[in-house]
């Protein structure tokens, strides 16, 4: 017998008291042992969405869900680690360019990435538009390439931190994903697992992000960056816009092939900003002494991009998925384009095939919005604004239904948020 009972633990927490340590650690390993029932971790879910989790508990909740795992080590690597996490946005592919230049610079980065879910698009599903490509590797692979190439883009084992996944179920259907408290820990408990030295924590605040509001956005990167800084991890958080979505692509293949564009030299100007200021803050965070630019107009990140392809069975050179069905949306009038909204592009994105609904549904490797516009460019009427693709046509009429209030045309261009909005450290 442990000497907790569920019941009491929920009603404290119902009750706005401190849970103690012992009571999180057997909450944690009794759940993800299946001691304690869905309908019981359900009720401590929406208590702590209401009571919240102080400074200590929630450091307690994190290392529980950390231990109840395994944890990665990356000391015997010739090079020093980092990684970065985003909260999700739309046209969101930074992690693709922004790996092979970190590399470039002479830091390892181990990124364990996701699928997408809803209007945000998942890195592995967007790597799996290249011919060949695999997502799973041994824990022996990922060092191997680590050494070698020096970056890693791939899906994280079912022991690391095996608690979040059951938690983060949970949380889907019970309407608590939105506590601050459940989602850093959700975040910082695999992150930590991970093993990384150092961790750049990308949050997204706007109509396409998690966090709608810069009040919201600011309380989750404050309380995850005290959550890695407390587990020895140097960690800091960039703020960054996500009222516009980034670049010029959403979906899948023509998100890879945007991210191609940028390792060669161009690519949309905010998706070079972002994927540099986040390169600059890993490397410093590594203690290494290069230049991201550099690294990326050398060519090397390029080399990198090719070699860390092909680690993981994908041709960099083969033409990526194209769709079976295109359809273009034209303006109307003249004028300037005022607004593009992010959450409407994602969700005819996502209506096109590009993402899922349900975690087991196959997404299309070719679906996708590509926008020949962004906020403050002058359009003419009958100009292309937006390209829809995808391989069933019967998705294009829901598609065109999220764009339809996702886009302005005015007179004179309006105010435009900065790609970085702020930055936090550790105080």
């Amino acid at each position: 017998m442990s000497g907790f009972d569920a019941v009491e633990v929920i009603a404290a927490k119902r009750d706005g008291l401190q849970l103690t340590a012992e009571q999180i650690d057997w909450v944690i390993d009794a759940y993800t042992s299946g001691e304690i029932a869905e309908e019981q971790m359900s009720a401590l879910a929406m208590a702590i969405f209401f009571r919240g989790l102080d400074g200590a508990e929630l450091s307690r909740w994190t290392t529980a869900m950390i231990d109840s795992g395994i944890r990665m080590d990356f000391s015997s690597l010739s090079r020093p680690t980092a990684d970065k996490h985003s909260t999700g946005g739309v046209g969101d592919k930074i992690t693709l360019p922004l790996a092979p230049i970190v590399a470039a610079c002479g830091v390892a980065v181990p990124q364990l990435s996701g699928r997408g879910l809803g209007h945000t698009g998942g890195t592995l599903d967007k790597l799996e538009a290249i011919p060949g490509w695999r997502a799973d590797l041994s824990g022996e692979a990922m060092m191997r390439q680590l050494e070698e190439v020096g970056a890693v883009i791939c899906a994280a084992g079912s022991d690391l931190a095996p608690a979040d996944k059951k938690l983060y179920a949970l949380r889907d259907v019970t309407s608590t994903v939105e506590a601050i408290p459940l989602i850093a820990s959700s975040i910082m408990s695999k992150k930590i697992a991970e093993g990384t030295g150092s961790l750049v924590l990308d949050v997204k605040v706007g109509s396409g992000a998690f966090m709608k509001t810069r009040d919201r956005a600011e309380e989750l990167a404050r309380t995850m960056v005290a959550l890695g800084t407390d587990a020895g991890v140097r960690t800091v958080a960039l703020l960054t816009d996500m009222e516009t979505p980034l670049g010029r692509t959403a979906g899948n293949a023509v998100e890879v092939a945007e991210s191609v564009e940028v390792l060669a030299g161009g690519g949309p100007e905010d998706v070079v900003e972002l994927t540099l200021a986040l390169a600059r803050e890993m490397v410093a965070g590594a203690g290494v002494d290069a230049d991201p630019a550099e690294a990326l107009a050398s060519g090397r990140a390029m080399d990198v991009w090719r070699s860390m392809i092909s680690a993981q069975g994908g041709d960099p050179e083969a033409d990526l998925p194209t769709a079976k069905h295109s359809e273009q949306i034209t303006a109307d009038t003249d004028g300037v384009l005022t607004r593009l909204d992010a959450l409407g592009v994602g969700l005819a994105a996502w209506r096109l095939g590009a993402g899922r609904a349900r975690k087991e549904d196959p997404v299309q490797a070719a679906a996708g919005v590509e926008w020949h516009v962004r906020p403050g460019d002058a359009v003419r009427a009958g100009q292309v604004l937006f390209t829809l693709h995808t391989d069933e046509a019967e998705r294009i009429e829901r598609a065109k239904e999220s764009l339809a209030g996702a886009w302005e045309i005015g007179a004179q261009a309006g105010q435009t948020s900065p790609v970085v909005i702020d930055r936090i450290a550790a105080e």
